[in-house]
């Protein structure tokens, strides 16, 4: 059975409040929003839905998944998740918050976590709590969504309750592919989000840049 304290840890662990600094990165939807492919809530929700589904949330919830089961070789996780990068900045973002992930964590627990790209500093800390991974994969594509969100909220802009309004929508779709991402193997590794990937590029060269990625 689920233990009710691990999964308040989960939640304090995963919740936007956390010290990654989150909220410095926008995955290249900085460029969208710039660009003018992101205009309204509607805009948004589709561009979260495609990285959820095609992008950079399916590549993570599955290394994630695997970085928590027994004797998971997390050295060669690590390098897998590095390669798929599909940026500069994007493998920044991976092993910045990934640091500061394990940093917060080592403090917390007084257990010391190697710094590891986030996903995989993730799966390995989550592995002793007593948690589901579609439990954890749930609140880490939540958390994904929200992170985009509050960057759309505050650049586009978008009213706050247009910004809860998509992630209301999204949440069938975060519990429906966090149980698919659950019990994925590595196989099923792909991406095709091509737009959100150049957007990625194109942020490292923009002239006037709010968010790190």
């Amino acid at each position: 059975m689920v233990d009710a304290t691990d999964r308040l840890r989960l939640v304090q662990w995963l919740s936007p409040a956390f010290p990654i600094g989150a909220f410095a990165y926008s995955q290249g939807l900085e460029v969208a929003i710039t660009d003018g492919d992101i205009k309204t809530a509607t805009d948004l929700e589709a561009w979260i839905a495609a990285i959820l589904r095609h992008g950079s949330g399916r590549i993570d919830a599955i290394l994630l998944a695997h970085a928590r089961k027994p004797g998971a070789d997390l050295a060669g996780l690590t390098a897998l998740i590095l390669a798929l990068a599909p940026s500069a900045e994007r493998l920044t973002e991976l092993q910045e918050q990934g640091r500061a992930f394990a940093l917060a964590i080592s403090a917390i627990t007084g257990t010391d976590h190697p710094a590891r790209p986030y996903p995989i500093a993730v799966g390995a800390a989550t592995a002793a709590l007593n948690v589901t991974t579609a439990e954890v994969l749930t609140l880490w594509l939540q958390g994904l969504a929200a992170q985009l969100t509050s960057a759309a909220v505050r650049f586009v802009p978008l009213g706050q309750t247009d910004g809860q309004k998509v992630l209301a929508r999204l949440a069938p779709r975060i519990t429906a592919l966090a149980a698919e991402y659950a019990e994925a193997p590595l196989s099923a590794l792909h991406s095709s989000a091509i737009r959100a990937d150049i957007a990625a590029m194109r942020h490292e060269t923009l002239p006037v840049r709010i968010f790190r990625t």
